[in-house]
């Protein structure tokens, strides 16, 4: 049923968004906003596929008088409709007019445009209000579309489109390569606890079947969260974020673990059992509406991480509050990130073990994941030595009970020590002052890399900083400490050494928004920004620089490419 559900809200989608041609207003989007306090900004969003015809473009003001209109010249080809060489503009368009204003006016825009597949519109007369005190830093705030990395035009220009047929693969796609990401793993082990408990007889269409109602739980709450987040116009990665929601996660993760131990059997009691048993097929579907409750509990873990491909989702629905594009976008994307999930389903019948002392064992070993789960989700707001402490007994004590269990088996006493190992680590960092639970001897070898930032607490802050910047090129790098991406970008990126030498020549800056205060929302809005990671880079005179932006995590070499683009 459930899965029905999805086919036929995907079938709706496709019929409502099957037209040849996009509305007028989508695929001419025009903005207004103050430039300076003598200078207006029109921008032109032009959808792909689609122009917009330069000598149709008029403008006038209510309330304001206008200086002299300058336009940029347009490519010029023939135009079929008016049999004559026309100047036309694709994809964007800003026009910056002088004006002068005592109090917030109206900007009075007309424009005509076509779409190359051959369908024109009539003129189009448009209002739109300007209000002065919006009006762009003087870091030079620029349009987003001009902002946009590659990657992330790319993203854009499919959800314009409005094509499902378009956005609908791109976005599994995009979702399979996050798939590999620390935001999905962790589902990984879950998932692999919930097919261990259905036993070693379980066959590959019930582990499918189990996989499929995880992910789609997953994937309908996340698409939830992420189109109320586009509506909302902020993110909701910090709400997620708050000390109770991760403790609520890290308490179910050691209740199943306690299940994985044999403490007690989890099952639903007697009397749910009847009612499902009565009303549906029997036990069996109601574990699947369990295990897609836990799906959609485990969409927590994947909401807070913000890539390229959920930012420009989510800039879409709140630019134009399309939830049909956007949301069909959202649910794509994390049917993609839950592939791995369903090939594990599918595997069962050949990877799980029979039963016996091997199958106890892995119970074990999942009970031990669902600790360390427990451990990861509350990190973000526990002090460093409280991690590093639960880190070293839970290693120590599974290590040393593996040795002494099972002594004469190589593979496993092998796997017993790494534990030992690891934990011992974690309990001399703590001892010797290490607080970084990744690299908790580090300070004893004297191989302790970071990178230096200046921290900024406000927008006003930052213009300061900008307008003394000695030349200098400017990195200013949202984070916060609950973003397991900052942390990458901080460990695994900044600290290699080619990345670490040009950035060296930078004046790096820093948001921290874990707090997510009236502050550090108004720097995200400013630069259209979800939530970390995030990063935006400055030119010598203070402005943004076109299609450089990074979101999400980048390893050292995929970094080293987009730095490439500064020069």
């Amino acid at each position: 049923m459930l899965a029905g559900f999805v086919i036929a809200f995907l079938l709706f989608a496709l019929t409502a968004r099957a037209e040849d041609f996009l509305e007028p207003e989508k695929a001419f989007q025009v903005k207004a906003q103050m430039a300076s306090k003598d200078q207006v900004r029109i921008t032109y969003t032009i959808a792909d596929a689609y122009y917009l015809y330069r000598e149709r473009l008029k403008f006038a003001a209510q309330g304001a008088e206008l200086g002299v209109i300058q336009l940029p010249a347009g490519k010029v080809k023939f135009d079929e409709t008016f049999q004559k060489d026309v100047e036309t503009y694709h994809h964007e368009l800003v026009v910056l007019i002088p004006v002068k204003a005592a109090a917030d006016f109206q900007m009075k825009i007309e424009l005509q445009g076509c779409a190359e597949a051959g369908l024109c519109y009539p003129p189009m007369e448009l209002t739109l209000p300007v209000t002065l005190a919006d009006i762009a830093s003087d870091a030079g705030v620029t349009p987003k579309v001009a902002q946009e990395s590659g990657e992330q035009s790319s993203i854009a220009d499919a959800l314009k489109s409005g094509r499902l047929s378009l956005i609908i693969p791109l976005f599994l796609v995009l979702g399979l390569g996050l798939s590999l990401t620390p935001c999905v793993l962790p589902m990984v082990p879950i998932l692999s606890f919930i097919i261990v408990g259905e036993g070693a007889a379980v066959k590959r269409s019930r582990g499918f079947f189990l996989s499929l109602s995880y992910v789609l739980g997953m994937a309908l709450v996340y698409t939830s969260l992420g189109v109320a987040a586009g509506l909302l116009g902020e993110g909701l990665s910090a709400a997620l974020q708050n000390p109770w929601v991760l403790s609520a996660f890290a308490v179910l993760m050691i209740a199943l673990s306690l299940s994985m131990f044999g403490v007690y059997q989890l099952q639903m009691p007697a009397a749910i059992q009847t009612r499902l048993t009565y009303f549906s097929e029997g036990q069996r579907n109601g574990k699947m509406a369990g295990v897609f409750l836990m799906g959609a509990i485990s969409a927590l873990i994947v909401g807070p991480c913000v890539a390229a491909p959920l930012a420009g989702a989510l800039v879409y629905i709140s630019q134009t509050k399309d939830v049909v594009v956007g949301g069909t976008a959202l649910f794509s994307l994390a049917m993609g990130m839950g592939v791995p999930l369903l090939l594990v389903g599918i595997s069962a019948g050949s990877l799980l073990p029979r039963a016996g002392v091997w199958m106890e064992q892995i119970k074990r070993f999942f009970g031990v994941l669902m600790l360390a789960m427990a451990i990861w989700m509350v990190s973000p707001v526990l002090p460093p030595v409280v991690q590093m402490s639960a880190w070293a007994i839970l290693l120590l004590v599974y290590g040393i009970y593996q040795l002494a269990v099972y002594r004469g088996k190589l593979f496993s006493k092998l796997i017993a020590i790494i534990f030992v190992l690891a934990g011992c680590a974690q309990l001399l960092g703590v001892v010797t002052g290490g607080r970084d639970a990744l690299a908790p001897i580090a300070h004893l070898t004297g191989n302790v890399q970071h990178v230096k930032f200046q921290r900024i607490k406000s927008s006003a802050e930052l213009d300061a900083v900008l307008a003394q910047s000695n030349g200098k090129i400017v990195m200013l790098d949202f984070y916060a400490d609950w973003c397991v991406s900052c942390k990458e970008m901080e460990k695994l990126t900044f600290v290699e050494p080619r990345v670490n030498a040009q950035l060296d020549q930078m004046l790096l800056l820093q948001v921290d928004v874990t707090a997510n205060n009236a502050d550090d929302k108004a720097l995200l809005k400013r630069f259209g920004l979800f939530g970390p990671p995030g990063i935006i880079f400055f030119g010598v005179q203070g402005k943004e620089i076109p299609n450089t932006r990074v979101i999400g995590y980048q390893n050292a070499d995929k970094f080293l490419n987009s730095l490439q683009k500064l020069k």
